[in-house]
């Protein structure tokens, strides 16, 4: 695997992501992505929403505003604990994250602890300024949160949202309204969310703006240990990292969600079964379950409105991160916004005939950006036969589908046979043209951009009005009439074998 300032660089080089507004120097945290990477970007939003929303009955989306009133957040706590450690020299003032900068000079973890601890850590180790070699001050708490104004009025603070959870909560009374949902179901969300990291890095791991995919599912209170959809799950394996094997400094271990559940390591049925849907999501689109495993919050990195929470992590080139958190947040995020803003947002429940406040039995948040990363990891492959790389992503996830190449670049009568086939496919799938170079280069150059089928049009074509299909991941080629070209890629892109679908001509 490729570390990740590697695919940092192959990224810019490809199309994929830019340093934003690099002509001034750039700025910390922020990125551009790329005609490539934003058909990628997309692709893997559409692949989550149809997943979540569109394949299921039990799920509607919104899409709610960046800016929101101040008071949602103080309902929320964020702006009273929306807050990161931070280490600063007393000399230079150099500012650092402390459980960052904890982590990569000690190695250990500190997410979650006290200000005093972190402290007690750095004077104990001597940790010093890396820049002068100077202490630190006592660390301070910094709230990661955007401020802004809005209108003309000086001193009308507003903030850009740092997580997409509160406006479905804020909605939530309104969506149950006009969706007519009832419960169990979920709301989802895609959009950006901001915050200010102290320290970013790790390339588009840790941004300073980003984008979520974001599902709250709601159950009745006396529902929260009744999942009907668990059973399709339950022999489903998960590399399982608890609380306890962390404590105890055990290995991770491959378990059913079945076993996992039954032992009590997952609390309840819900966060079961939406910890293996997510996994399966992933691993669907082309991410090896050996590099996915489940990790239980332990006790003091906890949110305080959970009842138990898992992250889903990839085993990065940096480490095993999290991609995905999976919170039990219980019905806390709606009692306080009852209590805040005085409405009610409870719902009437026909079988006890009272009034009730849904419970959040899981909340799966991810960022976009994290998740192109692991697909971006997952599909680079540097072919040393080929001798150029193979970017292998799912098809669904691929910025173009298809190329379509004259074999010879100075024949009229070639370059319109193909710019025919082109015009007939480009309605239906996004795909790109290139006559440029010997046709071997014009594969290597789709092979490293993840094109998983390159059309080749050549002499006999225009004798037979047939044309040659290539496949990225196995370079072999079938021929298969122009006619049924539409259909045969559609197959292919679906999943079908590419010897199935036409007859076998010699690989290049």
């Amino acid at each position: 695997m490729i570390n990740i300032d590697e695919l940092a660089v192959f990224c810019k080089k490809k199309g994929f992501i830019y340093p934003s507004s690099e002509i001034y120097g750039g700025m910390a945290g922020f990125f551009d992505f790329g005609p490539l990477g934003v058909e990628l970007k997309n692709n893997i939003k559409a692949a989550w929403w149809k997943a979540h929303v569109h394949d299921r009955d039990d799920v509607t989306g919104i899409d709610g505003s960046i800016i929101t009133n101040p008071k949602v957040w103080v309902a929320s706590g964020h702006v009273g604990s929306f807050t990161d450690a931070l280490l600063e020299c007393s000399k230079c003032g150099f500012k650092t994250r402390a459980d960052h900068f904890i982590e990569d000079k000690l190695h250990m973890d500190t997410a979650g602890l006290p200000l005093k601890q972190i402290d007690e850590i750095v004077r104990h180790h001597k940790l010093k300024c890396e820049k002068c070699g100077s202490q630190f001050r006592d660390a301070e708490g910094f709230n990661l949160m955007f401020q802004t104004n809005v209108g003309p009025i000086a001193g009308s603070v507003a903030y850009l949202r740092p997580e997409t959870a509160q406006v479905i909560f804020a909605d939530f009374r309104q969506v149950t309204d006009t969706s007519r949902l009832k419960l169990p179901f979920g709301i989802a969300q895609v959009g950006r969310a901001f915050r200010n990291e102290i320290s970013p890095r790790d390339f588009i791991f840790r941004c300073r703006e980003f984008e979520q995919m974001e599902l709250e599912y709601f159950v009745r209170p006396d529902q929260v240990h009744k999942c009907p959809y668990l059973e399709e799950f339950k022999a489903y394996e998960l590399m399982v990292y608890s609380a306890e094997m962390q404590e105890k400094k055990q290995e991770a271990r491959n378990m059913s969600v079945g076993e996992a559940l039954h032992k009590g390591i997952i609390k309840t049925p819900w966060h079961a079964y939406w910890l293996a849907f997510e996994h399966a999501w992933f691993a669907g689109l082309g991410v090896r379950p050996e590099r996915l495993r489940i990790r239980q919050h332990l006790n003091e990195e906890k949110s305080h409105y959970a009842l138990d929470t898992w992250d889903l992590e990839y085993n990065f080139p940096f480490g095993w991160k999290e991609v995905q958190g999976m919170a039990n947040r219980t019905d806390f995020d709606l009692k306080q916004h009852i209590r805040h803003s005085g409405k009610d947002l409870s719902l009437y429940d026909e079988d006890s005939k009272s009034k009730i406040v849904p419970q959040v039995v899981v909340e799966p948040s991810q960022g976009v950006e994290r998740a192109f990363a692991v697909f971006m990891l997952e599909a680079y492959h540097d072919d040393k036969k080929r001798g150029n790389i193979v970017l292998k992503l799912n098809p669904r996830l691929a910025p173009f589908k298809s190329a379509v190449f004259p074999l010879v670049a100075n024949k009229p009568e070639l370059v319109k046979k193909a710019r025919e086939v082109y015009s007939s496919l480009k309605p239906h799938f996004n795909i790109y043209w290139d006559q440029s170079g010997s046709v071997g280069r014009r594969y290597a150059r789709a092979d490293e951009i993840g094109v998983p089928a390159c059309i080749t049009v050549d002499f006999d074509s225009l004798e037979d009005d047939s044309v040659t299909v290539r496949s990225r991941d196995t370079t072999e080629q079938v021929r298969v009439p122009a006619s049924i070209l539409q259909s045969v890629l559609a197959d292919f892109l679906s999943g079908r074998e590419l010897n199935e679908l036409g007859k076998a001509v010699k690989s290049g």
